[in-house]
């Protein structure tokens, strides 16, 4: 064996070592259940990012174990319930008239960050929107958002009356919304699913966030970006954990998560690495030949203020049927993002 051949396994062997001795010094493992590609950003960096705050938290007594494909996407809610899983992300989106309060985040018109946006979102939730009990039956740990969704589509669209007639994936929520008040023919699947429905030519384009078109490849089967300044619509996303899982671990712990990850701390973490998320997928478009990026002109902007300030209204209608003061919420976002 060469001299690096034996120092490169003497580093592995170093690297199996420490990596034993923190699983075996941790006293609780949570089982993490993931839908994304093992490449998706939620895999590669908010997962490990969550792990990283859990174990500093708690001097490394709690760890995680990653599982990917148990369930698909909407069935992580119901998978953490039944404690299958101890540990998800879930996307409000994907189960209609089950997360109406969520649908706050996800209007168009909000300028800022993910970042901002998520810690926004946290702190609307806990004055307002908590009291509508929509996550009841697990642990709410932490709620964010992506940046503004684009649209990204297999043919180049020009201006916002092309779209109508286009069969787009979307999701559920406002996206879904957006989707219809602009004349598109909308295509539910999941968003693991987005790649191969549109590489079948099942769908002319979809909207999603930035960050895919790196996490979700869509560079090579929606090579054009059509961008509207501030965005279609911002996903809803919460990290959920079993309630009997945590009420099963010890008080100093518990007070350890509560204190140092869960809540504002986390929802901020995932914000930032969304926004990252979305540097890297401008900037792998930008060099992946054949992709290119257009900027609705002002004309169309315009018009979709217009559409929005529609879709908004009806939203903060449906949100107070719960019996939360929506307009003060959202008032409370725009306010906490623009200071942020």
């Amino acid at each position: 064996m060469t001299k690096l051949g034996k120092i490169s396994t003497l580093l592995a062997s170093a690297t199996l070592a420490l990596s034993g001795a923190a699983a075996f010094a941790a006293e609780h493992t949570l089982v993490i259940s993931s839908w994304a590609p093992p490449t998706h950003n939620i895999n590669a960096r908010m997962w490990p990012k969550f792990t990283e705050m859990v174990e500093e938290a708690t001097d490394g007594r709690v760890t995680t174990e990653l599982k990917l494909g148990i369930a698909p996407p909407p069935a992580q809610m119901d998978l953490v319930m039944d404690g299958a899983a101890d540990v998800s992300i879930i996307f409000h989106g994907y189960q209609a008239g089950r997360f109406v309060t969520s649908k706050l985040i996800e209007l168009p018109g909000y300028e800022g960050s993910a970042e901002a946006a998520s810690v926004a979102y946290w702190r609307a939730y806990d004055k307002y929107l908590k009291d509508a009990e929509e996550h009841r039956g697990v642990k709410l740990i932490a709620l964010h958002t992506h940046g503004p969704a684009q649209l990204h589509t297999a043919e180049k669209i020009g201006n916002l009356d092309e779209i109508s007639g286009l069969k787009l994936r979307i999701p559920g929520g406002v996206g879904g919304d957006v989707g219809t008040a602009l004349g598109a023919t909308g295509i539910k699947v999941p968003a693991p699913k987005v790649y191969e429905t549109l590489a079948s030519k099942a769908a002319d384009g979809v909207v999603m966030p930035i960050d895919s078109r790196k996490g979700f490849k869509l560079t090579e089967v929606a090579p054009h970006m059509y961008e509207m300044p501030g965005g279609f619509y911002r996903g809803s996303f919460a990290f959920i954990m079993n309630e009997d899982i945590f009420a099963d671990l010890p008080e100093d712990l518990q007070t350890a998560l509560e204190n140092e990850v869960f809540g504002e701390p986390l929802s901020r973490e995932m914000g930032k690495i969304w926004d990252a998320g979305d540097v890297q997928s401008v900037e792998l478009t930008k060099q992946t030949e054949g992709n290119t990026i257009t900027v609705a002109p002002e004309a169309d902007q315009q018009k979709f203020m217009d559409l929005a300030d529609s879709v908004r209204a009806s939203v903060i209608e449906e949100i107070a049927a719960t019996g939360v003061d929506a307009r003060a919420a959202h008032d409370m976002i725009k306010s906490e993002i623009s200071a942020y």
